[in-house]
């Protein structure tokens, strides 16, 4: 007699439980890319909040043994006492910083991207040559050119003034190389389509390119922006008199080697770093989408 064992396969698992089972697992991982965010968002907002806090506050509540969330007695006279104070002009150094900070944006977006722009489209047999020393200057570092510098601007008359501060860092070799890189992966047909309208290489770039690089117009703007408003160094040699102080060199004012004046120091900084969040507020989605266009490839 011969016994016949069957041997029957496991049901493979239903389609719904599978289905279930990915659905629970994508909710687990975006829940947690989510707290990640979360927590990442909250470290990066401390800051600010240590900013605010100690800039409604006195000396005593910063420097107290007994912290507290929040001031007791918010301190809105700090505001006042900041811009009534004598011995730092610290209205004017606001508008010296936002003079600077703009007319270098557009001084460099305009000297940078035209160099960029000639080094990628127009034929010249020593493009590459100049390009590759532009690419020197990067290994060059800050401190060996600040000396020479300082002496050619104090040998213009411009110590003290707005050109000492402004024209010496019109030319960034770093935003040149990233303009002939974004150009070198622009679109050649809309350029070709422009000169058979009779357009030269100046009224393709102005025309052209320019309307339709917009976006990383943008993102070089507001990285050029924030460097030119935060530049600390440059503007403490060159702005020897107080009328052409900038906001980080008033800042510094606060600190010395006798006093220290927290809450001043608090709230100079809080109403300096304001237009910098509002800029890349502003800016953010082109600065996100230019950046992307970058073009550091090829």
């Amino acid at each position: 007699m011969t016994t016949v064992i069957e041997t029957r396969k496991a049901d493979p698992e239903p389609p719904k439980r599978r289905e279930r089972r990915r659905d629970r697992r994508g909710v687990l991982g975006s829940a947690g890319l989510y707290i990640a965010t979360g927590i990442c968002a909250l470290l990066f907002l401390v800051p600010f909040y240590l900013i605010v806090r100690n800039a409604l506050s006195t000396d005593a509540e910063i420097t107290g043994e007994n912290w507290k969330w929040f001031p007791t007695d918010i301190q809105w006279g700090n505001v006042t006492e900041l811009f009534d104070d004598p011995t730092v002009p610290f209205a004017r150094s606001l508008w010296n910083s936002a003079i600077v900070g703009v007319l270098h944006t557009v001084g460099t977006l305009l000297v940078c991207s035209l160099a960029g722009y000639g080094l990628a489209r127009i034929p010249y047999k020593h493009a590459n040559k100049i390009f590759y020393a532009v690419l020197v200057t990067l290994m060059v570092p800050a401190a060996v050119t600040f000396v020479p510098s300082f002496v050619l601007v104090s040998s213009l008359g411009w110590v003290s003034s707005m050109q000492g501060l402004i024209v010496p860092g019109l030319f960034s070799g770093f935003t040149c190389f990233l303009f002939r890189q974004y150009f070198l992966g622009f679109p050649k047909e809309l350029e070709e389509a422009a000169r058979v309208d009779g357009l030269g290489y100046w009224g393709a770039y102005w025309r052209i390119v320019v309307p339709n690089s917009l976006n990383f117009f943008a993102a070089i703007a507001t990285i050029t922006f924030i460097s030119g408003w935060n530049a600390f160094l440059w503007p403490l040699v060159i702005g020897q008199d107080q009328e052409a102080w900038t906001v980080q060199v008033a800042l510094s004012s606060y600190m010395t080697n006798q006093t220290v004046n927290f809450h001043l120091i608090f709230m100079a900084t809080a109403i300096s770093i304001l237009p910098l969040v509002l800029v890349f507020l502003f800016l953010q989605r082109w600065l996100v989408q230019g950046v992307a266009q970058t073009g550091i490839k090829g």
